[in-house]
């Protein structure tokens, strides 16, 4: 056995970061690869190499085989750790690093060849004694072939891209009149997505649950499985929410997931961390869907039940050592669940989100932070949208959501659209709190997909009591116009704009007004953080100072800014408004010139995002003093373009 020296990660993000962390613990130096989108990134500054492999699309760079075999044998690495997505489960990949004599962390080609053919890996798995889904799985089914054989599977059935993953390629048919139409459309994604249009087709269970099983074996002939995770909560065939173990489930039934697991992986001759996924019916049955040979990304739930570092067991496994423990020596501890944040908009259909992460923080106190970014750090849409995973561990299940519910509330993120305040519905929700669980949880519950909405009301007046605690403003006239004070009380008015609305607080013996309304007040607020009550509403959120007059709310994972007085500068001077980008998008055409003089309706600056050009006009009569940007310049979402001063008579 010849111990690993040096690891390059063919991969980035948070998985490279992951991998980075075990290599530093054992004294394993290492090698991150990055596309030039990727040069500024975490895993390329904490790595103690790296190599740039080329342009933005991986096509270009992470996915071009010879250039990571390249890198590996000029910066001197032993090995390769492929992560996850990519090269993962690239046949070809597998291959060339075992012909350039460097170890690929991962199983051979082989294995993942046939389990990488969904087809191939059902009859195995068939022939292999793990219960398979009635299904259709004939190589090079002709259209016509597959339209008779839905009729003897059964509806409703999936329709499946046999080289499939990730949800490409695959369609639920509830009826035989909708099948043509819908083999069509998954033959073309799956086309486009893999290069390949094959598909099989399986009995459809609408209320199952997806149940998966990690899995390790050795080159000494030892397998065994971690126990099983609970991946059910998913949108589009997406995980959204994985746990272990999984609830609900009798000691006898875990032990047969996991003995059919370790019996799929010994069909192959597995080597190194898998995972065996499952359908789990409600009538108790279970059937094979399919393996994956790799990592996955839902691996810290189970190192957080089982104490395990499964990085270290895959880099101990390929480097010829037996596997750590046996069978019966890994124990299980409790309940841990786990959330990926994406950069994405919940609210346009989940649309991928890019832009500069202006503020981050995230909340390692209450959670582990699996995490790619860090403030500063600008999230590009070229890639995967998940920017990190947030993980926490109970006594109990309920123990862990609701840890985990804290930690999105504590998370602090702004520059970008993200899912944290999705995910923070779900887990509060009853039905996935109360363990009914299954793969349609999401179609079940549409009201998860509506948008927070806080009271803009509320939200003004938590950020006057934030700015009213700060010394530097209590004598300011623009922030505080005080009045009379017959027995030593105070009377307050604060001038707002939360999220572009404008808004007055006055407050006075003890009531707040904003707007038309009106209730007792109270709050608490610390260097970070406050609790409001207002009649009949509360809130608690999270505060950032972005400068002297902005301020950031975060309420439930959602960002909301407040402007102290606009229009004005904290000494009552006239203040130079600007425009911002409404979202993330390029800079198309500047309508006037700097110094110029414009009206109001007259066009500033377009912006082009997601297709659509967006021109932002002059609401009031002023000057254009200043550009901050050029035709063709990238910007994010709350980026200052223009500045702009209005006359002085509107």
């Amino acid at each position: 056995m010849a111990a690993i020296k040096k690891l390059l990660i063919a991969n980035r993000g948070e998985i490279a970061r992951r991998i980075i962390r075990t290599c530093h613990q054992q004294g394993i130096a290492t090698v991150a690869v990055y596309s030039e989108a990727d040069a500024t990134l975490p895993h390329v500054r904490e790595a103690d190499q790296a190599v740039c492999l080329g342009p933005a699309p991986a096509r270009e760079s992470y996915l071009v085989i010879d250039k990571v075999i390249a890198a590996a044998r000029d910066t001197g690495a032993d090995a390769i750790h492929p992560g996850y997505g990519f090269l993962s489960e690239n046949t070809a990949f597998a291959a060339a690093c075992e012909q350039a004599g460097i170890i690929f962390v991962g199983p051979n080609a082989r294995a993942i060849e046939v389990m990488g053919d969904k087809a191939a890996a059902r009859q195995l798995m068939a022939d292999s004694g793990v219960p398979v889904l009635p299904g259709f799985d004939q190589e090079g089914a002709s259209d016509e072939q597959l339209v008779a054989a839905s009729e003897r599977v059964g509806f409703p059935l999936l329709i499946k891209a046999v080289a499939g993953g990730g949800g490409k390629g695959m369609r639920v048919v509830n009826r035989a009149a909708d099948f043509q139409e819908a083999l069509a459309a998954a033959r073309r994604e799956a086309r486009g997505a893999f290069g390949d249009d094959r598909v099989l087709l399986e009995r459809y269970l609408p209320t199952a649950r997806h149940v998966e099983v990690q899995v390790f074996a050795d080159n000494h002939g030892n397998a065994v499985h971690l126990f099983e995770r609970d991946c059910s909560v998913q949108r589009r065939h997406q995980k959204v929410i994985e746990e272990a173990p999984a609830p609900g489930l009798d000691e006898a039934t875990r032990e047969a997931f996991g003995e059919a697991a370790v019996q799929a992986a010994k069909a192959i001759d597995y080597r190194g961390a898998g995972t065996v996924e499952f359908l789990y019916a409600p009538d108790g049955q279970f059937y094979f869907m399919e393996m994956n040979t790799r990592l996955q990304v839902e691996h810290p739930v189970t190192e957080m039940i089982t104490g395990e570092d499964l990085v270290a067991w895959q880099l101990a496994v390929a480097a010829g050592a037996p596997l750590p423990k046996g069978q019966g020596q890994i124990q299980r501890r409790g309940h841990a669940m786990e959330v990926r944040l994406y950069a994405e908009n919940p609210e346009q259909g989940f649309l991928p989100s890019s832009g500069l992460l202006s503020h981050l923080r995230w909340p390692h106190e209450l959670a582990r932070v699996d995490a790619g970014y860090e403030q500063g750090d600008r999230v590009e849409d070229f890639y995967d949208p998940m920017i990190a995973k947030l993980i926490c561990h109970g006594r109990s299940r309920d123990e862990a959501r609701q840890k985990l519910i804290r930690a999105l509330e504590a998370l602090e993120i702004t520059g970008i659209h993200h899912n944290a305040p999705f995910l923070r519905r779900v887990l509060a929700d009853d039905a996935f709190a109360g363990e009914q669980l299954d793969t349609r949880l999401l179609e079940h519950r549409p009201q998860l997909l509506e948008a927070d909405d806080t009271d803009p009301a509320l939200l003004a007046l938590a950020a006057a009591r934030v700015f009213n605690a700060d010394p530097r403003y209590q004598d300011d006239p623009w922030q505080s116009l005080q009045g009379w004070r017959p027995v030593g009380q105070r009377f307050t008015q604060t001038l707002l704009q939360v999220d572009g609305n404008n808004l007055t607080v006055r407050e006075h013996n003890g009531l707040a007004t904003v707007g038309k309304q009106q209730g007792p007040v109270s709050a608490t607020v610390s260097a970070d953080q406050l609790r409001l009550h207002w009649g009949p509403q509360g809130l608690a959120a999270r505060h950032a100072r972005l400068a002297d007059d902005t301020l950031l709310l975060f309420v439930g994972g959602r960002a909301h800014s407040v402007t102290l007085n606009p229009g004005r500068d904290s000494a009552g001077h006239d203040q130079q408004a600007g425009f911002v980008a409404p979202m993330s998008g390029t800079i198309v055409a500047l309508h006037v010139q700097a110094g110029e003089h414009v009206a109001a309706g007259d066009a500033v600056i377009t912006l082009e995002a997601m297709k659509m050009e967006h021109t932002l006009r002059a609401t009031e009569p002023g000057t254009v003093h200043d550009f901050h940007v050029a035709a063709g310049d990238s910007v994010s979402e709350g980026t200052l373009l223009v500045e702009f001063e209005a006359d002085a008579e509107s």
